[in-house]
């Protein structure tokens, strides 16, 4: 399973992950890609996250962590971990919108980087490849993101 961490910016890869599929990776490995991200010296203050992460135990872990959980909530069916001190502010909003485009990041990595089925056999092999493939998205996302000047 593949674990993207994405500044909101300028939709880059900060860090990208892949680990045994469980019915709890996505939440185990949340708290792993803040931690490592801050040692590299980024200033996590929020992460956005699709609706698998309301959990009291991963909203509780990331609190822990100094990290403002904007988590989609959960609302069918059973009560959200996430609660009014988070969804009342406005970043909250502007977050949830802007999570959806890390989806582009694995869309193109499928599509383009090939990594819809792997070609490598075991986890060590498969992150090397996923981590090349993020490699060249931010290699291209670059490119895009460069002003564009002629010479005449």
């Amino acid at each position: 399973m593949g674990h993207a961490l994405m500044e909101n910016r300028n939709g880059l890869v900060v860090d990208f992950q892949v680990s045994q599929a469980t019915g709890t990776a996505e939440r185990d490995i949340a708290p792993k890609l803040v931690d490592e991200a801050r040692e590299r010296g980024f200033h996590v203050r929020t992460l956005a996250a699709d609706k698998s992460y309301d959990t009291r135990y991963c909203v509780a872990d990331l609190r822990r962590r100094l990290v403002t959980p904007h988590v989609a909530q959960h609302t069918s069916g059973r009560r959200s971990a996430i609660d009014k001190r988070t969804t009342r502010h406005v970043g909250y909003a502007i977050s949830e919108c802007i999570r959806k485009s890390v989806e582009e990041i694995f869309g193109w990595m499928k599509m383009v980087g090939g990594f819809r089925r792997t070609r490598y056999r075991g986890l060590e092999r498969t992150k090397l490849a996923g981590y090349l493939v993020a490699t060249a998205y931010n290699r291209v996302r670059m490119v895009r993101l460069a002003p564009f000047t002629t010479t005449a």
